[in-house]
């Protein structure tokens, strides 16, 4: 993409709305707009990574077994009623009536829907495990959002919903989810923490958070430091095979919120072992057993014939939250530091000299060499100084910057930044072509 033909708004001033890093640095970077209190539109910057962490949690759930749907923004209050769920929410629930005086709410998640779908179409055990998701725009009416994404009203969020026949089936899928959250979020360089944590209104008796370590976070967290260095499980575990071993190595070590925490049971932790942080919530996963199947009458016959209310969970993850946890994780004073997974572009293209006949034609030959290696960039092809665009690059965060000017032209060279590191290099041109050329030469590995 030319920054000269792109919709870019940065800022040079940091809105006096903005109390944290990641809220500053996506309005300054012009990922974002707020249109009201909690509402944002997303620019194209910032929709380019959200559309990046929503392929990556959906290649995830899918990798897990769990099937895509796309279920409405708005429900009937009906539904709601039947779980008994309508009037004890709250007030964080928009509900709207329509022309005919019919009673709607804007959902904030659901659990009623899902239920109300699958009811009406499972039968028999036969047709179960069966884990269903959407990625939907949800609302919740807070009473003071703020921190811009991260406690907005307007929400991008993946819920999955999971039914079974018995509990054993369920706690099986479960742990699927527990398991896959850990390598989703591992994978847009993430370390998340699970953590026992409260059910509130989604109700059951079996629920984790998953936490991002941040100075900035919600909520005080308290748990075992070998957790926030524990990798990932990967993507070759046996998914319909036994996990519980991966789930207790993470759940047999202190983690808790501030809700569920037990300071007599952290001080059984090693002194040197124990940390206390605050963290961001990123996903939570409920088991809730007969909750909504019950009163909703979702039903099936197991082997036995006897017809019994389906076993169910649900799994959230805020994909528009994401993006500020990922920033308060990786930014400086100087902007947003993307990891490479999730960043808007792979490299920031600068030529120092446009209408210089040589800058010109190498960041022509770069910038079609990145595109035909796979990889993306943002040229900056405008008339603006370089400290500008320096400026500029370093605030959007973009992982490496190839920087063409007409003094390392004369010699062949162009310069390579690590925006992560700040190291910089200088490199023959044609080398850094080479290169390019042959990682489009490397077969790729598609996800499974």
């Amino acid at each position: 993409m030319r920054l000269s033909r792109f919709f870019l708004p940065t800022l040079k001033e940091t809105p006096s709305e903005a109390q944290i890093a990641s809220h500053r640095l996506m309005l300054r970077a012009g990922m974002i707009r707020q249109e009201a209190a909690g509402i944002y539109a997303w620019l194209p910057l910032g929709l380019r990574v959200l559309r990046k962490v929503e392929q990556i949690v959906r290649e995830e759930m899918e990798r897990a077994g769990a099937i895509e749907l796309l279920m409405p923004t708005l429900q009937l209050a009906d539904l709601w009623r039947e779980s008994g769920r309508y009037d004890a929410y709250g007030p964080e629930m928009l509900r709207i009536k329509d022309r005919h005086e019919r009673e709607l709410l804007y959902g904030p998640t659901n659990e009623e829907m899902i239920t109300e779908i699958v009811r009406a179409s499972v039968r028999s055990y036969k047709d179960l495990p069966l884990n269903l998701y959407h990625i939907q725009w949800k609302f919740r009416d807070e009473q003071r959002p703020r921190f811009g994404v991260m406690r907005g009203r307007e929400f991008l969020m993946k819920d999955a919903y999971s039914f079974d026949i018995d509990e054993a089936s369920a706690r099986a899928a479960y742990n699927r989810m527990f398991v896959a959250y850990l390598n989703t979020f591992s994978r847009m360089g993430l370390k998340a923490v699970p953590m026992r944590a409260d059910t509130g209104p989604i109700g059951g008796d079996l629920s984790h958070e998953f936490i991002i370590l941040a100075e900035t976070g919600e909520s005080a967290v308290f748990c075992h430091k070998d957790l926030v260095d524990m990798p990932a499980p990967g993507s070759d575990v046996d998914w319909f095979g036994d996990l519980q071993a991966l789930v207790n190595a993470r759940t047999g070590l202190y983690a808790a919120t501030e809700e569920m925490h037990d300071p007599a049971a952290f001080q059984q932790v090693p002194e040197d072992k124990r940390l206390s942080a605050r963290g961001i919530e990123v996903g939570h996963i409920f088991y809730f057993g007969e909750k909504y199947s019950a009163p909703m009458k979702a039903v099936a016959a197991g082997p036995d014939g006897v017809e019994r209310p389906l076993q169910m969970g649900s799994y959230g993850v805020g994909v528009s939250r994401l993006l500020g946890a990922i920033i308060e994780a990786n930014h400086d004073e100087a902007g947003v530091i993307w990891p490479e997974a999730v960043a808007p572009f792979n490299v920031g293209l600068i030529n120092l000299r446009p209408g210089d006949p040589a800058c010109d034609q190498a960041c022509e030959r770069a910038y079609a060499a990145i595109h035909a290696s796979g990889q993306t960039a943002l040229y900056d092809d405008t008339t603006e100084r370089p400290g500008a665009k320096f400026a500029a690059m370093d605030l959007i965060g973009l992982p490496r910057q190839m920087i063409v000017g007409p003094k390392g032209l004369a010699e062949g060279n162009v310069e390579i930044k690590n925006r992560r590191t700040g190291e910089r290099s200088i490199a023959p041109l044609q080398a850094v072509l080479d290169g390019l050329a042959a990682d489009a030469n490397t077969p790729q590995i598609p996800a499974s």
